[in-house]
Order: structure tokens, then sequence, then C-alpha cells
């Protein structure tokens, strides 16, 4: 089985890694990343293979599809955000003969279920989730909306457990990740980086990371207004932190893992590979618990902390019942690769009748023209493009 994998960000690239990882051996796999306005830098695509033999090509939309044409996949993976996805599937590598398998899926928590994800991927075969409640979801909106392929089952290929990470040093490492759409305001992430810097004067026997997704000169998968490392360098002028209190650093979260005595999100995937490798840890709920602050899902789960408790130090371990549910299920009960191996068998045979994605109508057609923009202009023309609309929309404007 011959797959190909395109990804167009540092999160869906290391799912993509990861997930190709799972395969069987007699899998042949080619990873590619799609050139876009938040392609990931050499040094985030580079951390996001670790230990893969080379990295893996920046391509455009024209070099992906001959690349395409060259392997003559049995499945395509396409591991990338909403409109790129469906972009990608429905006119880039459309008409593609034999015509592959498409397969998408969300690279961590996806609770609660949300239209936009099943209509964006709904042109796929298969949908890949991660936890039976995930499935769940996405399989009554599936049957709600209409269009789109199976749903399946996958670990989330990224929870290693802690016996599978070497640890080169002593656990004395306090790991705060970042998430670049939540908390919103500046006032709230100042308010994190106080009690991380309260922690760091208060314990200096710990080591108190804030482990960024990307340097402040660096894209990612969603936009940050408030950067930490931009707001931690502004306490400092004020005199409100002391500059050496805390560490800002990149790379691999299991490496930062493999160190730690404590880790603290707002939300992010993070926190399951942190009890992955049963480091205790805190979710803040100091600034709601709703879908809007991404961290629903931990309702129930034991791991609901403060910026007090962070101040303090005190970590917490989850509920073994809401890990069960929550992405920690059996090995045996994950059926993505066997529901995959019966597309393959479907399509090889001319049985295979393909997804039906929703936004195939007209009124579609100009959110498809912008996604096709952003993989076949580079992305430096692109923005010099966006900044003439926008000084000719002011202009317009004055014009009244």
């Amino acid at each position: 089985m011959k797959i190909l994998a395109v990804a167009d960000s540092d999160s869906y690239l290391k799912w993509a890694a990861y997930l190709l990882g799972d395969l069987p051996s007699s899998c042949t796999a080619e990873l590619t990343v799609i050139r876009t306005p938040i392609t990931p830098s050499p040094a985030q695509i580079h951390a996001a293979v670790a230990g893969a033999a080379t990295d893996p090509p920046v391509l455009s939309a024209r070099a992906l599809r001959r690349a395409a044409e060259r392997l003559r996949p049995d499945v395509v993976l396409v591991a990338c955000t909403g409109p790129v996805v469906d972009v990608l599937v429905s006119e880039v590598l459309a008409g593609l003969a034999p015509r592959p398998v498409f397969v998408s899926g969300l690279p961590g928590i996806s609770i609660p279920a949300t239209e936009k994800a099943w209509l964006f991927r709904s042109g796929c075969d298969l949908f890949v989730l991660h936890s039976g409640r995930e499935v769940e979801e996405f399989s009554a909106l599936g049957r709600q909306l209409g269009g789109g392929g199976a749903v399946g089952l996958a670990r989330l290929p990224f929870l290693r457990g802690g016996t599978e990470v070497p640890v080169t040093g002593p656990r004395n490492r306090v790991v705060f990740a970042t998430q670049a759409k939540v908390p919103k305001r500046r006032e709230e992430r100042e308010q994190i980086l106080l009690a991380l810097a309260t922690l760091a004067e208060r314990r200096p026997d710990l080591d108190v990371v804030v482990k960024l997704r990307a340097l402040d000169n660096e894209r990612q998968t969603h936009n940050e207004r408030h950067h930490y490392q931009r707001l931690w360098q502004s306490l400092a002028d004020g005199g409100l932190v002391r500059p050496g209190a805390v560490r800002f650093e990149a790379g691999s979260m299991h490496e930062h893992l493999a160190h730690a005595a404590g880790f603290v999100t707002v939300s992010s995937t993070a926190a399951l590979e942190a009890i992955a490798q049963s480091v205790p840890l805190l979710v803040l709920s100091d600034f709601g618990v709703s879908a809007e602050m991404i961290n629903l899902v931990f309702e129930g789960s034991g791991l609901l902390g403060t910026l007090d408790d962070l101040s303090e130090g005190r970590f917490l371990t989850p509920d073994e019942a809401w890990c069960r549910a929550n992405y920690f299920h059996q090995p045996g009960d994950s059926d993505w690769i066997s529901q995959l191996v019966a597309l393959v068998g479907q399509a090889r045979s001319g049985r295979l009748v393909p997804a039906r994605s929703l936004l195939d109508g007209p009124e579609f057609a100009a959110a498809r023209r912008r996604a096709r923009l952003r993989v076949e202009v580079p992305p430096n023309v692109l923005r010099v493009g966006y900044r003439a609309k926008r000084r000719m929309r002011r202009y317009l404007n004055a014009l009244g």
C-alpha cells in the first residue's frame, strides 16, 4: 500500500509523521509539506519529524500534483487545515488515476465536534479521530449534515509512555505549553506569566520553561496575536518579573516532558502527552471552561486547577474513567487501519463510492478560489497582494 501524505502546518506535520509511523511495515509512505502562508520553518519541520532519515520537501501545488502522478498512491493523507483539505481534494488532486483513497483528520483534541471541521473534510473517504467520544460526536454530526465518508478511531499517535522516552537528567522542570488561540486577552496571558514567575522565585529548585509552539518569527497553524516571548520582555522591562526567571524554548515536547516534574496549560493536546508520560499536570480554569476555550473536554478529568495552584506548584493526576473515555482507549479499539485497508481494497476493485463533499455548490466557489490562492501563490507574493488590497480598501473608504 503506497501512501502520499501532505501537511500544511507544524501541528499537522507532526500528526501526519506519527500517524504514518503507526502503519504496517509493508506500507510505503512519502511525506511532503504544501507551500502556504503557514508553512513551518526548516527548524519546525525538523522537530516535527524528529528521527526521520530526511526532512520532507516543501512543494508548490503544481509540484504536489506531479508527485502524486509519479507515485500513483493508494492513499493520500491530507493532513491540513480545513480549507486546504477541501481545495486539495476537490481541485489540486482531483482526477488522479487510479483515484486514491483520501484520508484526513484532526491533530489534537476535537471536542466538541464542529460543523466546519466536518464540512471541510466531507470530500474525504476516511476521517480519523482519537477518542470514542470524538467518533460518536462526529458520526452523529455526519448523519445530520450528510456527505463525508467513514469515521475511524486511532490512538493519538504521539501519546508515548514515559518508558519510551529516555530521561537523561533530573525531573526538575515545569513545562507550560502555550496555545495560540487561547486565552485571547493580553492581560490573561500576562497573569499566566506572572504566576510562572512567582513559582520560579518560590521554587529555585525548579526549571520553569515556557514551551512555545513557534518562535516569535515563525508561523504556526493559528496566528498568535500576543506572543508570550514579547509579553515576557514587556513585563521584564517594566520590572514586574526577573528577566531570567523563566526560559522560553521550542523543540520536542517529548524531550521536555522527559525532564518534567509538572506540566501546565490552558488548552493543549500536550496535556495528553503529559498524562501518557505520568507527569502531574494542571489545566487552568481561571479563564473559563468552554468550547471557546478549547478545554471543555477536561471537565470531569480531575485536572482543572487555578493560577494559585500553579504559583504554589500544586499539580494533579487524571481520573482513570475519564482517561478511558478520552484518548486512552485500549489499542484493540482502534479501527482506522482496518477501515483504510478495506477502502483501498474497494478502490482497487472499482467498488469505492467516493465521499460526497458538501462544499461543491456554487455558493462555495469564491471560498475555494481563495483557498487555491493560498496553495498556488508564493506566500511573499500573496502577502504583497493582501497589503495592496487593504490599502485600496482604506483609500476607497476615505473617498466615501
